[in-house]
């Protein structure tokens, strides 16, 4: 398999734009999708698990542009797609309803009236 077409794969697998990691090995299985994470993190710094003080309100942002939202005990409450753009972040959840925000800097996120934090 060609660089190329490697590439091409992983923009296919990660579902974001243009990758630009050459894989001389042709790595296999779960090499393959941990390079896929990597290429989809490097779009924004945002990737990962963010909280309210309370743990109430907890978004993790997946390296694939989507969104599981989980609210109290209610696992997956909401799910959709996100898109940052420099430090605002939209959000379209699957059922149809929009949002938006504000990371105000690395670890925090303006959202709805909450602030959430970024997860170590």
């Amino acid at each position: 398999m060609t660089p190329l077409l490697v590439n091409a794969l992983l923009v296919l697998a990660a579902g974001v734009g243009l990758a630009t990691t050459t894989i001389p090995n042709e790595p296999e299985g779960p090499t393959r999708m941990m390079i896929a994470k990597a290429a989809a993190a490097e779009s924004h710094p945002y990737v990962g698990m963010w909280v309210t003080a309370d743990n109430h309100v907890r978004h993790n942002l997946l390296p694939n542009d989507r969104y599981d939202e989980a609210r109290g005990n209610r696992e997956s409450a909401y799910r959709g797609r996100y898109e940052v753009t420099g430090n605002y972040i939209e959000y379209w959840d699957d059922t149809g309803f929009t949002a938006d925000g504000t990371f105000v800097d690395a670890d925090t996120l303006h959202h709805g009236g909450m602030i959430l934090r970024r997860r170590p």
